[in-house]
This record gives structure tokens, sequence and C-alpha cells, in this order.
């Protein structure tokens, strides 16, 4: 079980994120909005603007103040490393 740390002292269990998607489109805001009312959202980002929406399989909601490419830098790489290795 590895964990991801999504800033401020805040971290999550990497083997149960679905997606991270961009906060910007209409359709992220509509499931944003949904997860509020169903009380499924979790606001980790401390105040600050949210870079990064993070979708569990539980079907939670993570709002992120930290870009994807900071928060999974280095979980990214490892995959890269696995699907090179799977090609050959």
């Amino acid at each position: 079980m590895g964990m991801l740390n999504i800033g401020f002292g805040s971290m999550i269990n990497a083997d149960r994120v679905v997606a991270a998607l961009s906060p910007e489109s209409a359709p992220v805001k509509r499931m944003i909005t949904k997860a509020k009312s169903e009380n499924t959202l979790i606001d980790a980002t401390f105040g600050r603007k949210t870079k990064t929406v993070i979708i569990t399989d539980r079907e939670q909601i993570i709002l992120c103040a930290f870009s994807a490419e900071r928060v999974f830098g280095q979980s990214n790489e490892n995959l890269l490393k696995f699907m090179e290795t799977e090609d050959e």
C-alpha cells in the first residue's frame, strides 16, 4: 500500500486512486457540486486554489492544491517503467 502526499500533511492511499482531473471542466465542476451535496467531498486545499481533483474507487472526490505532476510525479515514473517492460 503506497501513500501519496497531497500536501499540508495530508496523505491518501495510492491504491484507491482512480483518476486525477483538472478542476476547470464543467463535468468536473458538476461532480464537485454533487459530492458536496452527498457529503463525499474531501477538501484538502487548506483554503488554496484547487489544482487537482482526485477520484477514488469509493466514489469520494478529493480537492488538492498541488498539481497532478507534483502529487503523482514519482508514481508516474514507475508507471512508465512498467509500461516499457510490458512492451518487450
